[in-house]
């Protein structure tokens, strides 16, 4: 049976809004697909590593890391210089560049199997969310995961904001 998913980025979101999200839309398996796992200042240090997998291990949600969906240096290189140019703050970016979608679709995207995805995430996922930091799903490479798991599974992935 395919899981449901879902995406989630922590930008916006307190601390404990951010779980409850999570738990309200029924969460059993967190995918975090973040190359580097962890955030600067105290604002989101909850969703720092060792942090969130904690508190999720509390919940009850399964934590899975799958670094090879994160975007490359050099793919993420593409999009800070689409944001200088555009004199866009990371944080205030609400759509990825040309540059960077076309990358990480060559560069991440073209080997990924949808289905074996799946049967990595095994008969248990159940409920997923694909988490990265980014307020807006389409400023996130987590929307184009899951545009392609859209289109190789024929399901439709729900996006949680704050």
């Amino acid at each position: 049976m395919t899981p449901e998913f879902l995406t989630i980025g922590v930008y916006g979101f307190e601390e404990e809004a951010f779980f409850q999200a999570l738990q309200d839309a029924g969460v059993t398996t967190f995918c975090d697909i973040r190359q580097r796992r962890g955030l600067r200042g105290s604002t989101y240090a909850f969703a720092n590593s060792q942090r969130l997998q904690a508190r999720l291990a509390e919940l009850g949600i399964r934590y899975v890391h799958r670094k090879d969906l994160a975007p490359t240096s050099e793919v993420r290189a593409r999009q800070e210089a689409a944001d200088k140019r555009d004199k866009v703050a990371k944080r205030q970016r609400t759509i990825l560049g040309t540059a960077f979608i076309d990358a990480y679709r060559a560069e991440v995207l073209a080997d990924f199997d949808a289905h074996q995805f799946v049967e990595e995430l095994g008969p248990d996922a159940g409920v997923v969310a694909l988490f990265c930091v980014e307020r807006e799903p389409a400023a996130c490479h987590r929307s184009l995961v899951a545009e392609r798991l859209e289109a190789d599974l024929g399901i439709e992935v729900t996006h949680l904001t704050p």
